[in-house]
């Protein structure tokens, strides 16, 4: 009897022992389990760094390259002409290049990096368009640098575009770190200056990187993402060009199908605005824009006027009654004349 007493118990304390030591790996599963959770949740995928977010550009690299003249060009009133090339991803990007004539000063000479709009890439040309805009500055002391972008003209790689990818944006950063090394430039003292598309992306660059001390942007794409996909109305709605969908283009919708909208997901489209990290901007900006601008909205200068007003930084923005996307007209000369005049306080 007493046998069958002790073989009761030890059955017994064995089983309590098993359901003890299966409860403890259950519990540790468990929490594991929800270590990974809190861990996933806190950074959930829409949250991960894309590749546009400015966070993840600012841990990017960008060496830029040694700048290789590749043609001489008809000389300019006080400066020489020049088609040029940099590195940017292991592409070959052309661009035009301006220097003053005579001797630089102490230090080297200022330069201005120049992000033109959008112009369908194949019927891009290096020393087309732009040409007044960018002899104001090169006639006024600076260098110059006009990237083309990867896939325009004769540049290698694909037109990705500016809003949903992040080569154009590699691209401009990577001519920046190639100007600074020319032995004519001073490297402390890079600005840049953007039209429309162009001004979306001096807007990116300054919040990305320390290097630009000044920015000038005209008629520029620089409101959030919310604004662009819920009030940017076009007279003529924006079509890719036949070279632009030879390939995967990144779009706007494939980042909703993934992401949610930006009432669905905010803290996602917020992460890769520019406008929200403008507290963060590298040097002080000059905004211009035209009230008759049937391509980008006034009120997107308008948005970022604001945002950099709260943020308490130096910045300056003019509206012109009736002036176009371009500044056509008298609006022109004046917003140059300004333009020159920044630079000159900021950048000599």
């Amino acid at each position: 009897m007493k046998k069958r007493t002790l073989s009761l118990v030890l059955i017994l304390v064995f089983i309590i022992l098993f359901l003890f030591v299966t409860s403890k790996r259950e519990s540790g599963t468990k929490g594991t389990e929800n270590n990974n959770f809190t861990s996933n949740s806190s950074q959930p995928e829409e949250m991960q760094l894309h590749p546009l977010a400015i966070e993840a550009q600012r841990e990017k690299d960008y060496p830029g390259s040694q700048i290789v003249i590749e043609q001489n060009l008809s000389s300019g009133s006080n400066y020489q002409r020049f088609v040029a090339s940099y590195l940017s991803d292991g592409f070959k990007i052309y661009g035009l290049l301006t220097i003053p004539n005579g001797t630089p000063p102490e230090g080297g000479w200022p330069a201005v990096i120049f992000n033109h709009g959008y112009i369908q890439p194949g019927e891009y040309r290096t020393t087309e368009k732009y040409v007044a805009y960018q002899d104001g500055f090169a006639r006024s002391g600076f260098i110059t640098f006009k990237s083309d972008y990867r896939g325009h003209g004769s540049s290698e790689g694909n037109p990705e575009g500016a809003y949903y990818s992040d080569a154009y944006l590699t691209d401009v950063l990577n001519a920046v770190t190639s100007i600074q090394s020319m032995k004519e430039v001073n490297a402390d003292k890079i600005g840049m200056w953007g039209h429309s598309m162009g001004g979306h992306l001096t807007l990116r660059s300054m919040v990305v990187s320390k290097k630009i001390k000044a920015g000038v942007i005209w008629a520029g794409v620089v409101a959030s993402y919310d604004d662009m996909m819920n009030n940017w109305r076009r007279s003529i709605p924006w079509r890719p060009s036949q070279s632009e969908t030879q390939f995967r283009r990144p779009s706007r919708q494939e980042l909703i199908d993934k992401y949610g909208n930006s009432e669905q997901n905010p803290i996602f489209w917020q992460s890769i605005s520019p406008i929200y990290f403008v507290g963060e901007i590298s040097g002080p900006i000059q905004l211009h824009h035209g009230t008759s601008d049937a391509s980008v909205p006034w009120e997107f200068s308008q948005s970022l006027n604001v945002a950099l007003e709260k943020a308490s930084k130096t910045h300056e923005y003019y509206l012109y009654e009736g002036a176009d996307h371009n500044l056509s007209g008298p609006a022109f000369n004046i917003a140059m004349q300004r333009s020159i005049e920044f630079f000159n306080k900021y950048l000599k």
